[in-house]
């Protein structure tokens, strides 16, 4: 079992470079997430609460592995990816997951009927989508995360607040991944009523 474990990990970044030349309009990042960035976005999640916590954009697994290292169960995990050849890594490397190919502009269709989720851990290259599907994707949230929901993002720019993009939620202190290539900020922000979105 730890030499498939071994052997995942080792083909991971096989995977993420055939997937980045196949599809490099949907993969925002030039080389899987760093354990220190995983390490970073998995701490930003309460282990309270019942509610799920969706990860999307979920590549490989880095995050998904520090998720579930940080205590997050795996009931409570629900992991999101588009790539048709990542979620079939991931259901082999997590089959303890629940793993959901689908594009997270249709979030709310790709959940569990009236689910709560309490956190949405996002690895999506927002500055790299259309703006069109970058406002689906902030609405999804809106209308999915719970009250006082939380919203984990990373970003390669380091500096910037983009208020008027993520209108609704509060932000809290950043946290930076220097040791990943390149270097990331970890964003949080908490789900809040806002006369935006009509709550």
């Amino acid at each position: 079992m730890h030499r498939l474990a071994g052997l995942v990990q080792t083909v991971s970044p096989g995977l993420f470079l055939r997937e980045l030349l196949d599809n490099p309009e949907s993969i925002g990042a030039v080389w899987p997430s760093s354990r220190q960035l995983a390490c970073r976005m998995a701490a930003q999640v309460p282990l309270s609460g019942d509610g799920l916590v969706v990860e999307l954009g979920a590549g490989t697994g880095a995050v998904t592995q520090a998720l579930l290292d940080r205590g997050i169960s795996a009931r409570r995990l629900w992991v999101v990816e588009r790539s048709p050849s990542f979620v079939q890594h991931l259901r082999h490397r997590f089959p303890a997951l629940t793993v959901v190919g689908g594009d997270a502009a249709d979030l709310e269709s790709l959940l569990p009927a009236n689910a709560s989720v309490d956190t949405i851990v996002s690895s999506l290259p927002l500055r790299s989508l259309p703006a069109d599907v970058v406002a689906a994707v902030l609405d999804q949230w809106r209308q999915c995360l719970a009250a006082d929901g939380r919203l984990v993002q990373f970003t390669y720019a380091l500096w910037g607040s983009d208020a008027d993009l993520f209108a609704g939620f509060a932000e809290e202190p950043d946290h930076y991944a220097w040791l990943n290539l390149p270097p990331a900020r970890v964003r949080t922000f908490r789900r809040v009523h806002s006369a935006v979105d009509g709550l």
